[in-house]
């Protein structure tokens, strides 16, 4: 795979086909645990302040641009990727595929609500035998390992985890040789939006990059000052590369 780097984080340049192939690949020949991630413009900049959700990143095998935003910048610094692969997406692609290979996939996260609606709805899809497992995301740093025995023990193929930044990268980096299965990401807020509980930007809106747009439109209170600093910190920091490369 070919990588270039972004603000001092790796992001490997693929395709949504082209991950498919790689994690199915890994999946289906037993390989050693693959880790994966996607970063957005928000990530980004939290990288730069957190040095442990740095070194989170940097040691995953897959690193996927889930923002529209990274995928300009990529452009723009002249290291272009080839497209958006996001996280829901990618998700939702691998319980398909799950489903035709026989995979069981883990759901670690969420309010116990949520995480087992998602499980049911996945179970009302694929067949009952597509979840091994799932547990919500509300657990003490002291219960981690045990976790992620209890994981391990599920003998699933995926594990998907919908807890906040940094704290599903880091939980993931830290416990990846515990939990000992082919593939395994972080999935943010995707439960939310499988379970109905949020909904996700039109398709337009997702193609423009203006999906963060559509979540302050919901939550404007929460989120407008969040994305607004944000935003305005990755455009600093992208100007930024760009005038150091050009000099």
């Amino acid at each position: 795979m070919k990588r270039i780097s972004i603000c001092g984080l790796p992001v490997d340049v693929l395709t949504m086909r082209e991950t498919l192939h790689i994690i199915d690949d890994a999946i289906s020949q037993k390989k050693n645990t693959i880790h994966h991630v996607v970063i957005n413009a928000a990530k980004v900049v939290n990288a730069q302040k957190d040095a442990e959700l740095k070194k989170s990143i940097s040691a995953c095998d897959i690193i996927n641009a889930d923002g529209q935003s990274v995928v300009w910048a990529s452009w723009f610094l002249n290291r272009p990727l080839p497209e958006r692969v996001a996280g829901i997406d990618l998700m939702e692609e691998l319980v398909k595929l799950s489903a035709e290979k026989g995979y069981k996939v883990y759901l670690l996260g969420a309010k116990e609500e949520i995480v087992k609606k998602v499980a049911t709805s996945y179970q009302g899809r694929y067949g009952e035998q597509i979840i091994a497992g799932y547990r919500n995301g509300y657990f003490k740093k002291e219960d981690e390992l045990d976790i992620a025995r209890e994981i391990s023990n599920s003998k699933a193929d995926i594990l998907f985890v919908a807890i906040t930044s940094p704290k599903k990268e880091i939980f993931l980096n830290t416990y990846k040789k515990e939990i000992n299965m082919p593939f395994i990401m972080g999935v943010g807020g995707s439960f939310d939006v499988i379970a109905g509980y949020v909904k996700r930007a039109p398709e337009w809106m997702q193609d423009a990059g203006l999906e963060w747009f559509y979540r302050v439109i919901q939550e404007p209170k929460r989120l407008w000052k969040r994305y607004l600093s944000g935003n305005t910190e990755f455009i600093y920091l992208i100007l930024k590369e760009k005038f150091k490369r050009n000099n």
